[in-house]
């Protein structure tokens, strides 16, 4: 099996790649941190190539694409996990730079992160698209307008890429996680209700990505959340969260 990932250095990512190497996965593993994915690289079992990159440098994206299926051939999964995430305010003109940060990282950078593979997939026939979006890209939550839009925007996207592939033997799978256990949820102030471990996520992304589910919210309880807090009527929903905790602001997470 072959597995290219972003966002491999820590939380999610390095969980991934711990679970995907021990079945014996080849790893294209690529991060901003060259050190960090270095010692990853090395801890882990297999041998596996590292990519130090900003997912949103297109040119950087291509140029891996092309020296992971050089070095290894096609992926058979390429996941999408790469993303921050930061309180921003609307009325800050100083959380502007930090909006356009969360966007071009979080959706332009998976769809960098896709582009070059594509093409590879469709000659073959086959392939995994694997997109990490959020449940909080299912309703705006106050104090954190950049990443519910980004996740939103990556949610609808996967459904758009899905159909764009149906019928070239390439699944695009959707994981919308609830709260997991990382460096980027350590920084939040309030509840954090069915939090799941890094390693547990991991298991059960990945039998999700096995099984090819299109679209699935992980832990199941907070897709039942999900799924009421999207019922609620917009003047309840206001009532509610208007006093919800918020994301630290000024965090590139």
């Amino acid at each position: 099996m072959r597995v290219f990932l972003t966002g491999a250095s820590r939380g999610i990512g390095e969980a991934l790649a711990r679970h995907y190497a021990a079945a014996g996965a080849a790893l294209g593993l690529a991060a901003r941190r060259q050190g960090r994915l270095s010692e990853l690289a090395a801890a882990l079992p297999g041998a596996h190539t590292c990519y130090a990159l900003d997912v949103g440098d297109a040119a950087a994206l291509k140029e891996a694409a092309t020296d992971f299926i050089g070095r290894c051939g096609c992926p058979d999964i390429v996941i999408a996990n790469a993303g921050i995430s930061v309180g921003t305010l609307a009325d800050q003109a100083n959380d502007l730079p930090a909006f356009r940060r969360v966007l071009e990282t979080n959706v332009l950078g998976m769809a960098q992160t896709f582009q070059p593979f594509i093409a590879a997939m469709k000659a073959r026939g086959s392939g995994r698209l694997v997109g990490i979006a959020s449940v909080a890209g299912i309703r705006g939550l106050p104090g954190a307008g950049a990443y519910s839009a980004s996740k939103a925007a990556t949610i609808a996207y996967l459904e758009a890429l899905r159909v764009e592939l149906r019928g070239s033997g390439i699944k695009v799978v959707t994981i919308t996680p609830g709260y997991v256990a990382t460096p980027m949820t350590a920084a939040n102030r309030y509840p954090m209700p069915f939090i799941l471990a890094a390693d547990e996520a991991a298991h059960r992304f990945a039998r999700a990505i096995e099984r090819g589910t299109s679209y699935t919210v992980i832990p199941w309880q907070m897709g039942v959340v999900a799924k009421l807090m999207r019922l609620l009527p917009n003047p309840l929903f206001d009532a509610l969260f208007a006093r919800a905790g918020r994301k630290p602001r000024g965090l590139d997470l």
